[in-house]
Formats: C-alpha cells, structure tokens, sequence
C-alpha cells in the first residue's frame, strides 16, 4: 500500500533498531517494530474492508497500540477518527451517524 503521509513520515525515521517508545510495563519499541506492527494492522484494516478514505473510528485508550493503529490506518489510506472515552451514547451517536465510519474500534468493555 502506498500512502504519501505514512511514506513522509517513514522517510524522516531514524533506523529500524533505534528505540521508538518505551512503555510504562518496560517494553520497548522499536522503529522497526512499529513498522511490522502497524502493517500487520493495516493489513487487518484491509480485510475488514477498510479502503483508502474510509473512516475508521477509534474509542480506546491512550497506549503504544493505540499510536500503532493509527499509524496503521494512515498505511491503509483510511481517516484515523479518535473518540474520547467519557463521551455518551448519544455523543457516539452523532460522530457515528456525522463520519460514517466503515470501521469502529472500541475497548471490549464498551463493545455494548
């Protein structure tokens, strides 16, 4: 998949081994890493039919995988749309009905 801004912002990255993030649990992330994990998730975009343009709305919380998504999304040519946890129903339901999202990713906790 080619993306002008995910191909802009790899072209500016330092190598693959340098350390991109370390987490609060100790683990660290490379460049590299962030360059497997976000394809492997913007390959999984693709095949829940995301295409390039497609929104996809996200309602988690801040985190390493949360940055790799939307690292992920710009691969896949998609529209990161980020959702603020503590909104309501009916907020999600404006941005829901507003974006039409083709994808909505959320907590597991609040898939209800």
């Amino acid at each position: 998949m080619t993306n002008h801004l995910f191909d802009a912002f790899r072209s500016r990255m330092p190598a693959p081994d340098r350390l991109l993030m370390e987490t609060d649990d100790g683990r660290s992330i490379s460049y590299g890493d962030m360059l497997a994990k976000s394809a492997q998730l913007a390959h999984a975009l693709v095949q829940a039919g995301v295409e390039p343009g497609d929104r996809v709305a996200v309602q988690v919380e801040k985190s390493p995988e949360a940055a790799l998504l939307y690292l992920a999304s710009l691969r896949a040519g998609a529209v990161f749309l980020p959702l603020n946890t503590a909104y309501t129903l009916p907020e999600l339901d404006y941005f829901f009905r507003d974006a039409e999202p083709k994808l909505i990713v959320c907590d597991p906790d609040r898939l209800a």
